[in-house]
């Protein structure tokens, strides 16, 4: 890829804005690797920019597309630290499988990683919360309406410095009439098809004064799930408690972090079916005294409200409380502000070490 001044030119001349929202700022370069004749062709960085596909692709007819969230953080001494892209990389290669992708290597994986993170290290935001937001991408190319998948394949990183996805307190509203994934569908998956299943019952909870929509289980239309871009979790009688893995909702990597951190902290914890109906009627009665989100983007928001489409509205007695100090540690952790006791983060430059951390 016949790139290399140009990409220097713009890594050497790109600045940050004055502010940084979250996911709007897009990095001047990504890393592309293209799958072509049963392989995968070498790889490399190059200008940020528009992708060719063809019309008929099978990312766009069939949406045979998948991707990750996950983030660089600048630590202490300005190194580019990563959280746990094991756990992204083994994601993504389950998303791929589910959607007749090829699964891209962890070497492959940890050369983009670190070609993106590190390139792009000085410009890493420093502040509490902020970070180099980065996206992989895998897609399908062949044109054809045949219902079928493709033989060639596009894998991008991207990448955003960015801030945090919610900065205050959020509102959300069951959603008990659509649902974002089906039983024995891709919902276990980070697959773009799950998104634009929320987008409209989204588009609808904003209309009714709220942030998010709380899905139910597709099944029986009871038990929470997650919403449409985090995670769930509740304090009840002083535990944290989660939905459990069902096969249709995202087995978070902030999720399975705070979990542990909780634990850490001597806190009980219960990943468990949580009906919506019981879990409603805990705040009622003041047993459930906390509620909040969490995910790569947002990385932890307390819930401040949730409602239901007729206009019924709950307040949270506490907003913040234990969820803050979860976000606390994690960042501490993530940002490197305290030893990492469990092992999470790995420098991004040291791409020999890192490949071997993704593999395992």
């Amino acid at each position: 890829m016949p790139h290399h001044k140009e990409v220097a030119n713009l890594l050497a001349g790109y600045r940050l804005p004055p502010k940084i929202p979250f996911g709007v700022e897009l990095a001047p370069v990504m890393y592309r690797a293209d799958f072509s004749g049963g392989r995968w062709q070498p790889g490399g960085l190059v200008p940020f920019g528009p992708v060719a596909v063809n019309p008929a692709a099978t990312a766009l007819q069939f949406a045979q597309q998948a991707f990750e969230g996950m983030k660089a953080y600048r630590s202490s001494d300005d190194r580019p630290m990563l959280f746990r892209p094991n756990l992204n990389w083994q994601r993504f290669a389950k998303s791929a499988a589910r959607l007749r992708m090829p699964e891209v290597p962890a070497s492959l994986f940890a050369e983009a990683l670190s070609a993106v993170a590190s390139g792009l290290s000085k410009v890493i935001p420093g502040g509490r919360g902020q970070s180099l937001y980065l996206r992989p991408t895998m897609f399908g190319l062949d044109p054809h309406f045949a219902v079928k998948g493709s033989d060639n394949f596009v894998f991008l990183l991207l990448a955003s410095p960015s801030d945090a996805y919610y900065a205050d307190p959020i509102r959300i509203m069951v959603e008990r009439t659509n649902c974002r994934a089906a039983s024995g569908g891709t919902g276990a998956e980070k697959v773009g098809g799950n998104y634009a299943a929320s987008l409209l019952a989204n588009e609808n909870c904003v209309a009714h004064g709220f942030d998010q929509s709380l899905w139910l289980d597709p099944s029986t239309r009871k038990n929470i799930e997650e919403l449409s871009a985090m995670n769930f979790m509740a304090i009840i009688d002083g535990a944290l408690h989660t939905p459990a893995l069902s096969g249709s909702l995202l087995d978070g990597v902030t999720r399975g972090s705070l979990l542990s951190i909780a634990r850490q902290m001597s806190m009980q914890t219960a990943e468990r079916v949580m009906p919506v109906d019981e879990l409603l009627d805990d705040i009622r009665r003041g047993r459930c005294e906390e509620l909040f989100a969490c995910g790569t983007g947002a990385i932890v928001a307390p819930i401040g409200t949730i409602g239901e489409v007729d206009g019924t509205k709950f307040e949270l007695p506490v907003v913040g409380q234990v969820s803050l100090r979860l976000r606390d540690a994690l960042l501490d952790i993530q940002e490197g502000k305290i030893p990492d006791p469990f092992g999470w983060t790995i420098d991004a430059s040291d791409r020999e070490a890192l490949c071997e951390y993704i593999s395992g």
